[in-house]
């Protein structure tokens, strides 16, 4: 087959760099998806039907369109609807955080209405306020049981988030394939950039399980 993972060698520091850059995408983007995704997640179980209305049709736009499709929107869409171009690294973010909140969204709201609902009720006698509730009593324990489910969410955005190299954003994909071009060859340093994902996913996988072992402990 004629490979020879050699001539990467000299360009591994510069591929590994990619890292630190698809991390800050994913963690960016996960903050705001987890933040948004909370709000949308009362929208949906709110008694307020409008709320419920445009959480519902927020969902269903960002899970029913493609991820690239978002991303490519909302960085060579701005120019003509915002009047200035969108630098390439915060239109990931947004576009990634967006997206990740219709799915978090779900998965949050599907917590809450697992939990018992004598706990709503039990403080609903005492005079507990709606939001205080909410934020003090039902969301610590719906977040304990769909910690596996937003691991999963987060382990998918580390891998999707290789398509930001459509628009040029330089992380392990996009260092990668500028690598393949030097050398005129490009299975060594894309087979490297899958390995790296796939030590990033594993790595996620056991701190989400050490994670769900310590809360399972504390109950």
């Amino acid at each position: 087959m004629g490979l020879d993972f050699s001539q990467i060698v000299p360009s591994i520091p510069y591929i590994l760099e990619g890292i630190w850059v698809t991390l800050r995408i994913v963690f960016f983007a996960g903050v705001i998806g987890f933040a948004l995704g909370i709000i949308l997640s009362l929208f949906k179980i709110s008694s307020v039907k409008p709320l419920g209305w445009l959480a519902d049709a927020y969902t269903s736009v960002f899970r029913g369109t493609p991820l690239v499709l978002q991303l490519m929107i909302i960085y060579f869409g701005s120019p003509q609807i915002l009047g200035f171009q969108i630098e390439p690294y915060a239109a990931a973010i947004i576009s990634f955080g967006l997206n990740s909140a219709a799915y978090i969204s779900e998965i949050i709201r599907a917590g809450i209405l697992a939990v018992d609902k004598g706990q709503r009720e039990a403080a609903e006698a005492l005079g507990v306020s709606y939001w205080q509730m909410m934020w003090d009593i039902i969301l610590p324990q719906a977040l304990k049981n769909i910690l596996p489910a937003l691991m999963n969410e987060f382990i998918t955005l580390t891998k999707e988030s290789a398509i930001v190299t459509t628009i040029g954003v330089m992380d392990i994909m996009r260092r990668s394939y500028q690598v393949g071009a030097e050398y005129y060859s490009y299975f060594e340093p894309l087979l490297f950039a899958g390995l790296i994902y796939y030590l990033m996913v594993i790595t996620l996988t056991f701190l989400g399980k050490l994670l769900e072992r310590r809360m399972r402990r504390s109950d």
